[in-house]
């Protein structure tokens, strides 16, 4: 189950220095990474806030990071344009609310946008089938999305490793992300069950050797 993408980390900037997000962006590139995970929630379909557009504007003059931006929103769709004018590489949305998930997935990639679909950890795999031929990424939760620092679920990995077969089977070429409690441990659970791309935040930032850290968990 093994991917044949290249593992890649992608540190997310929820748990960097909100007060000067450009020195995090900073300690992310110093550490030999090449993307930076950005996760914009509304405080609807997720308990919590974090930042919109402008903020992204101002990073993306200070970094030239690939933007891995994770939209945790009621109504992506209204946002897509925003969020791309502002620096978005790539942009993943939740199957969960109720808006034209294919015409928005369809929209991100006529804007030159790479895009791809976001499951909860309650959300069964299932939901996410008709959506992959057209996804250059499947992001799977593994925790409750909302605040950072909580203890990753095991009960996600089988559907990390239906996600895995699925991509094999029918000769699909998505990344698979994994974002919640991914530490040391978790990370290798998660990669050899076919996970190429993995989000980090407090395990990251709170590392006493972050290259170590990166070396460590893309093995």
């Amino acid at each position: 189950m093994r991917s044949s993408y290249e593992k890649i980390l992608a540190p997310s900037i929820l748990a960097g220095d909100h007060a000067d997000l450009k020195s995090s962006l900073r300690e992310i590139e110093a550490a030999g990474l090449s993307w930076v995970h950005l996760d914009i929630m509304d405080g609807h379909f997720v308990p919590n806030l974090t930042f919109g557009p402008q903020t992204i504007k101002a990073m993306r003059s200070a970094s030239s990071l690939f933007f891995d931006v994770h939209l945790m929103l009621d109504n992506p769709d209204k946002f897509i344009d925003a969020f791309i004018d502002a620096g978005a590489d790539q942009i993943t949305i939740h199957i969960e609310p109720d808006y034209p998930i294919a015409e928005t997935l369809k929209h991100i990639r006529q804007r030159g946008c790479k895009c791809g679909v976001v499951l909860n950890p309650d959300t069964p795999a299932e939901a996410a089938r008709p959506f992959l031929a057209v996804c250059d990424i499947v992001l799977l939760m593994t925790v409750q999305p909302g605040f950072g620092g909580q203890k990753f679920r095991e009960d996600v990995l089988p559907k990390i490793e239906t996600f895995s077969k699925w991509r094999e089977e029918l000769n699909l070429n998505y990344r698979l992300e994994v974002d919640g409690g991914v530490d040391l441990k978790s990370a290798g659970s998660c990669t050899k069950r076919g996970v190429d791309t993995l989000v980090a935040g407090s395990a990251f930032f709170d590392a006493d050797d972050r290259k170590l850290f990166k070396a460590t968990v893309t093995a």
